[in-house]
């Protein structure tokens, strides 16, 4: 299994991940042509790519997904509640819930918390490697953690450092509070809790994700995470950062 964030933030966000047999994205919110481009720099083609699988219905996680599977045609793997949502005229459409691999993987989903009808996570598996994707949501409910624990990569929303949040000028008091909400971001704060209550012996990476561009900075989203690992006495450095517009390392389970 192979892992490459393309692009994550309030832009656009798109992760590749491939396994044996199925080249995926989770979410298509970066132009066609970007997503093209970025899966070139891999050595994949776009033809290639058998299946999406939709978050939610935000412009920063679909705004390329009519395009993409308009010229592609890869099966779209989506919640009725999001597709209603999204207004886009789709085809080759699955939905999540009642999503069926029977040959490498395993895929499931699981609801998080944000200002949409409807948000899923994943869960990617194939044989023992896994992937979990979680952004864009203002908690995790502990009744997932049996689920999401221990697994080998962390594609994990780590979005805002609260006091640059509350002392931003350019952000209104109450678009301030509906981000610190249930159905808001995770904070580097909150981020690091769960993931010092989430990772295991069988965890590799972890990458964070959906960093605010105004909110929040790559330094600060790393200190949080590892002062936490420190205080609860884990052991853990392969961390590193997803950007807007650029790939990340592939990284290989």
């Amino acid at each position: 299994m192979r892992l490459c964030v393309l692009s994550s933030g309030s832009k656009g966000n798109c992760t590749f991940v491939e396994t044996k047999n199925h080249k995926i994205l989770i979410d298509a919110g970066n132009s066609c042509l970007y997503i093209e481009k970025a899966l070139r720099k891999l050595g994949i083609e776009p033809s290639s790519i058998d299946m999406i699988l939709v978050t939610h219905a935000h412009i920063d996680h679909v705004g390329g997904l009519k395009v993409f599977s308009k010229k592609y045609s890869p099966l779209i793997y989506i919640s009725d509640k999001i597709q209603k949502e999204s207004k886009l005229e789709l085809e080759n459409i699955n939905s999540i819930e009642q999503v069926k691999i029977n040959d490498d993987i395993k895929i499931n989903s699981f609801k998080l918390s944000h200002d949409v009808t409807d948000i899923k996570g994943y869960i990617i598996e194939e044989d023992e490697k896994s992937v979990v994707y979680i952004t864009d949501t203002g908690y995790i409910n502990e009744k997932l953690f049996n689920n999401i624990s221990n697994k080998n990569i962390y594609v994990f929303e780590s979005n805002h450092d609260i006091e640059k949040l509350m002392n931003n000028p350019n952000y209104p008091h109450n678009t301030k509070i509906r981000i610190l909400g249930e159905k808001g971001h995770l904070s580097n704060k909150d981020s690091s809790y769960y993931l010092t209550k989430l990772i295991g012996p069988n965890t590799k990476q972890i990458i964070l994700a959906h960093l605010s561009e105004q909110n929040n900075t790559e330094d600060l989203a790393l200190k949080t995470l590892k002062d936490t690992l420190e205080r609860k006495n884990i052991d853990f450095n392969n961390i590193i950062i997803a950007r807007q517009n650029e790939l990340t390392e592939l990284i290989e389970v």
